[in-house]
């Protein structure tokens, strides 16, 4: 088997630029200056040149473990990636040439590299690991029965080679640089203080004929030399694993009970009657909603004590709210949910829906300025958390959550799911339900949904759902025409709970 040749991978397989149109807007001179000087050499006082910011290294290996830990199908194999100096040093070297194209050619047989370049506003290096990434949504993955015995190669855009060099299981080591280029030939074009992105990969991924990783149960075909250690469904080894992070205690899967003096925003709140005095009001339930309603301002440690963190609705107008964040990627837990969803790009200035995980004790938060919000640093030890993105997918009658997601601390979430009408009268053996209020996750989701009551058979509609660990024993029971089964000491297998949607 050879690496495919340098030939195979035209400059298409560079990032494209035209997203957005804002990538061509020069800025004010000043303002150039300040973001070239994130990139440019250092001055008289700096003891050596360094070929990419700390703050932006740990953003590209972060970001790149986390992808590979959520690839769909999931991965068997998939290795953790660490930063390699070495790696560093020969981007370092290729991106001082300010040359659009793979190189030198005499390293590029036995490394893997993924190139971007943009000019005008600031894009940070995650965004271009993300739109890398972001190319699976023309790669389809080929399954062990399609490779006979070479895999077909089916990728419906113009390149899809960056993000199957991302997610190659095999690669587990990465070193970046970035260099402003002040002049720089692009697709026959010159570029004035074009920012040029060179991460090089090893060992070297993209082989023809060969998928990116074998599909499977997490970390199930991890090689001999990880001794089965597995993190965030990835193979690693201890004394490699590089984030800076403790795991916290008291971790519980409860829903955390709104804080009724948080629920300003009120576009999706139930029209409610008000009860007479001679009527028993109805007892409301604040777990009915997995879902809360928060304000700008609202910080995580606010919602987040000693429970899961779960879903949060953040109102428009957050980006010039006065809620202060603390640090990129990883945020300190004295941030704005909402402000800090906007810092990493999840959300704009409309709002919207975002998860949240925490990623316990981190030894310091750096600062930056992203998508107009400012994160400032702090240097001490403090408990911190992640933000990403809510999506909706819609159902069949049949998924189950063991399907869709599974249960993995610190915490799990899964998409918004949106259920047809009518799966109540499914037959068990194809849609079965184990449980009352907390199902095994081998329950038909959808079916499940409405012997919970938060949809109806009717109409169906949208749900939210959460894995939690699963119980000795799950009832059954006969609610609003769907009759679960009970289930005793299940061998493997975690457990779920589902949520209506407010409308």
């Amino acid at each position: 088997m050879s690496p495919a040749l340098p030939w195979i991978i035209p400059l298409g397989c560079v990032l494209l630029l035209a997203k957005t149109a804002e990538c061509f807007i020069l800025p004010n001179s000043s303002h150039l200056e300040s973001i070239l000087s994130k990139y440019q050499d250092g001055e008289a006082h700096s003891r050596s040149k360094r070929a990419i910011l700390f703050s932006d290294r740990q953003e590209i290996l972060m970001l790149h473990n986390k992808l590979r830990g959520q690839v769909y199908p999931v991965a068997s194999n998939m290795e953790y990636m660490s930063w390699d100096e070495e790696l560093e040093r020969t981007a370092h070297a290729w991106a001082q040439q300010c040359i659009w194209d793979h190189g030198p050619s005499d390293l590029i047989r036995s490394i893997g590299q993924n190139l971007a370049v943009h000019w005008g506003r600031y894009r940070s290096p995650a965004f271009h690991v993300q739109s890398w990434y972001d190319e699976v949504k023309d790669y389809t993955f080929p399954y062990p029965h399609e490779c006979n015995p070479w895999c077909p190669d089916r990728c419906t855009g113009a390149m899809c080679t960056h993000y199957t060099q991302i997610v190659w299981a095999t690669t587990n080591r990465i070193g970046c640089a970035v260099n402003v280029c002040k002049q720089m030939n692009v697709w026959g074009e010159i570029w004035e203080n074009a920012v040029y992105l060179v991460c090089n990969y090893s060992p070297k991924g993209n082989w023809i004929g060969e998928a990116p990783y074998k599909t499977g149960r997490p970390c199930s075909e991890c090689p001999p030399s990880y001794g089965g250690s597995c993190h965030n469904n990835l193979c690693h080894k201890a004394h490699r694993y590089e984030d800076p992070i403790i795991a916290e205690t008291d971790e519980t899967n409860e829903v955390e009970i709104p804080q009724v003096a948080e629920q300003k925003p009120v576009q999706f709140h139930l029209p409610e009657n008000k009860p007479s005095r001679t009527t028993k009001p109805k007892k409301t339930s604040p777990e009915s909603y997995m879902t809360q309603v928060i304000t700008c301002e609202t910080k995580m440690r606010d919602k987040c004590r000693g429970s899961t963190c779960n879903r949060y609705l953040c109102p428009a107008g957050c980006l010039y709210s006065k809620g202060k964040i603390f640090g990129t990627f990883y945020y300190e837990s004295s941030s704005s949910i909402c402000r800090a969803a906007i810092h990493y790009g999840i959300l704009d200035n409309k709002g919207g829906l975002v998860d949240i995980t925490r990623k316990g004790r981190t030894p310091a938060f750096v600062k930056s300025t992203r998508n107009g919000v400012e994160s400032f640093r702090k240097s001490k030890p403090s408990n911190a958390f992640m933000v990403s993105k809510v999506t909706t997918q819609t159902l069949d009658c049949y998924t189950t959550v063991a399907e869709l997601c599974h249960f993995k601390k610190p915490a799990s979430h899964c998409p918004r799911i949106y259920c047809p009408a009518h799966c109540k009268d499914e037959p068990s053996y194809w849609a079965p339900v184990f449980g009352t209020n907390v199902y095994a996750d081998s329950s038909s989701i959808c079916k499940a949904a409405v012997h919970a009551g938060v949809i109806s058979d009717e109409r169906g509609g949208f749900v939210d759902v959460m894995p939690v660990e699963k119980k000795k024993i799950y009832v059954g029971s006969l609610k609003n025409g769907v009759q679960s089964d009970s289930l005793k000491n299940p061998s493997d297998g975690n457990a779920f709970r589902i949520f209506a949607v407010k409308q």
